[in-house]
């Protein structure tokens, strides 16, 4: 399985079959997490932790032995680079036939917290349990999951602008940037929000956050962010197995914006689809 197609299947996974991971799939696991890099460079130190070990839990997993969390020191953009190596890690375990789900606020965060020995400048902004699906939904799960509508995403032309934000991207004129797109939109947000937002143009793609209310900290940290994150990671995966070269840009254009967006980051992609963006 690619990435695109580990983009395509995996959904989250709550409810595991409590068989755990061979020895020889945790090995693999972290040595591919510690082999991580982001576009901010930012280093992340990776654990994976037994629940039984540590009193790890959380009200909304059933079955899970073992979970993935990874720290970081505080620092400009951590919650974007968190998000982008951590969607690596949960793709790859997702090609390995593993499930995992992204959990922030759904745990123990003392308990997690404690078996990452953090620090006080440090922060674990989220973990996954890992391992095998269960055959089937425990019953939370499946509340959960049409609680957040966690098989639905927003229509392409929501998420997709073409040179402004007056314009929505159509599948016909993002062109060969439409597998890559798309791919962003089926990131995982937390509940779902998908709060960025693309503007597509002279062959740049610059991602904004449409921020949600209750979703920063008291100190700060911002948790959609992460999303982006998430959705940055995406879009290179997707970019490089649709043969374009995409590069990494931190400079705000400073576009003109019908509502309120925080500049993010952008792809500068070197085959942009003809016509897209353009004035």
């Amino acid at each position: 399985m690619n990435r695109m197609e580990a983009i395509q299947h995996r959904r989250s996974v709550r409810t595991f079959d409590g068989a755990g991971l061979r020895p020889e799939e945790a090995e693999q696991l972290l040595a591919f997490a510690d082999t991580q890099k982001n576009p901010y460079g930012l280093p992340i130190r990776w654990k994976l932790l037994n629940a039984r070990e540590h009193g790890l839990s959380s009200p909304v997993i059933v079955g899970a032995e073992l979970y993935i969390a990874g720290k970081m020191r505080r620092a400009p953009h951590a919650e974007e680079a968190f998000g982008y190596s951590f969607e690596n890690v949960v793709l790859f375990a997702e090609s390995l036939g593993l499930g995992t789900t992204w959990i922030a606020g759904t745990m123990n965060r003392e308990a997690f917290e404690r078996a990452m020995e953090l620090s006080e400048d440090e922060v674990m902004p989220c973990v996954s349990p890992v391992g095998r699906p269960a055959k089937r939904m425990s019953l939370r799960e499946t509340m959960m999951r049409k609680g957040v509508k966690a098989d639905s995403r927003l229509a392409f032309e929501e998420l997709f602008f073409d040179g402004s934000f007056d314009k929505p991207l159509t599948k016909a004129g993002a062109g060969p940037l439409y597998a890559v797109l798309n791919a962003v939109r089926l990131a995982p947000s937390a509940v779902n929000k998908q709060p960025w937002r693309c503007l597509c143009r002279d062959g740049w793609v610059h991602f904004y956050e449409k921020r949600s209310k209750g979703y920063v900290s008291a100190d700060g940290w911002d948790l959609q962010k992460v999303d982006l994150g998430i959705a940055l990671c995406h879009f290179e995966l997707a970019a490089v197995e649709c043969g374009l070269k995409p590069s990494f840009v931190l400079r705000d254009p400073a576009l003109p914006k019908l509502e309120p967006l925080q500049y993010i980051a952008s792809w500068r992609v070197e085959s942009p689809a003809p016509g897209v963006g353009r004035e």
